[in-house]
């Protein structure tokens, strides 16, 4: 997961293997092949499939990102229980471990943004499935887009207007650094026209924003909101105006569980996807939008319930459907500039088998 990104939502914590072992479905295979009723009936619990024979641990590694919703809500609201799954979230530094532990079936499912060691990582034979959606832009109210300097908004009125002006993006070769590319492409501009300023802390952003020494950032919720709040900043267009299908992040799982452990893991995105359901009628729909926000408040670095009425929120389709060609989009920009290694097979890495049947056996979401 990019650096930039998680830095503003967690604080991490590296556990050891040992007890990521210890917590993994692994425990819980004698649900498979073990006659499990795999058949629809609304005398289950859940409405749909029966609970599982047998109680399963499913292991998540997140870090309080927003994007992690769906989990949060699918635990708190009694989904996974329904189907006698039990979930533990876990931490990790960076993706260089994770990735790892993931491949091995030490952990179960896990949070991944496209960047360009994120593809070699996987080129170079560490196996983990691209599953479903767990960030995207909402059209017109991007949670991770542009800003400029307040006292620039009567300067810097369009895209084109961001020449010669120093712009903090987060990363390089990693999704930030392609929606800022995407926004000069947008405006006629090339990096020749604009300063790239390297930032890695989104709150220094903020700082140096303040202080007046960048002129626009590639910014994120909740820091958006706060510093417009603070008179810091303001909102800049929004990056669907460039990039209406970008696949900020997604949902990645071991091929074990996908594969091996198929009874948990439909159940498991079925209980996901109902989660993430619940946050769509949340916050697009205005239903149940205060037991949601107090979920998020307590999962999330986001404590303020006022501040969640107010930010951008993080996009997640209802149905787990991704934007599988911007993330081969963005792969082919890390290889145009030389920092893939190796030969990535998107046919092979990105498997939706899992999240279309549990869509099928919940029904679609209703818009």
């Amino acid at each position: 997961m990019v650096k930039s990104l998680k830095k503003l939502v967690c604080a991490p914590l590296l556990l050891s293997a040992l007890i990521i072992a210890g917590c993994s479905s692994n425990t819980s295979t004698s649900n498979e092949g073990s006659g499990q009723e795999n058949e629809i009936s609304e005398n289950n619990p859940s409405g749909d499939l029966a609970p599982l024979n047998e109680r399963a641990t499913v292991v998540i590694a997140e870090d309080g990102a927003a994007s992690g919703a769906g989990f949060y809500i699918a635990k708190e609201k009694g989904y996974f229980d329904d189907y006698n799954i039990d979930v533990k979230f876990t931490k990790f530094a960076n993706s260089d471990d994770m990735l790892p532990a993931l491949a091995a079936g030490e952990v179960d499912i896990a949070g991944g943004i496209s960047t360009a060691s994120f593809f070699n990582a996987i080129a170079q034979g560490i196996d983990v499935k691209i599953v479903a959606d767990k960030g995207h832009y909402v059209q017109g109210d991007s949670y991770f887009s542009f800003v400029i300097r307040k006292d620039l908004q009567d300067k810097i009125k369009t895209y084109q207007d961001l020449k010669g002006k120093r712009i903090a993006v987060s990363s390089k070769n990693a999704v930030d650094d392609y929606i800022f590319h995407k926004m000069l492409k947008h405006a006629g501009l090339s990096e020749n026209d604009v300063e790239f300023v390297l930032m890695s802390d989104f709150g220094n952003m903020l700082a140096s924003m303040g202080n007046g020494s960048i002129d626009a950032a590639l910014q994120i919720e909740p820091l958006i909101t706060q510093g417009i709040e603070q008179g810091v900043h303001v909102r800049f267009g929004d990056a669907t105006d460039f990039a209406p299908e970008a696949q900020i992040a997604m949902v990645l799982a071991s091929p074990k569980f996908i594969n091996q452990e198929s009874n948990i893991s439909l159940r498991f995105m079925a209980a996901y996807l109902k989660g993430v359901r619940d946050y769509n009628d949340a916050f697009l729909k205005g239903e149940g939008k205060e037991e949601v926000i107090q979920i998020m408040t307590e999962y999330t670095a986001l404590k303020d319930p006022e501040l969640w009425e107010k930010v951008a929120v993080t996009g997640l389709n209802p149905d787990g459907k991704m934007f599988v060609d911007d993330i081969k989009a963005q792969y082919d920009m890390y290889q145009q500039n030389g920092a893939t290694r190796g030969t990535f097979d998107f046919d092979k890495s990105i498997d939706t088998s899992i999240t279309k049947r549990a869509v099928e056996i919940i029904g679609e979401y209703e818009k």
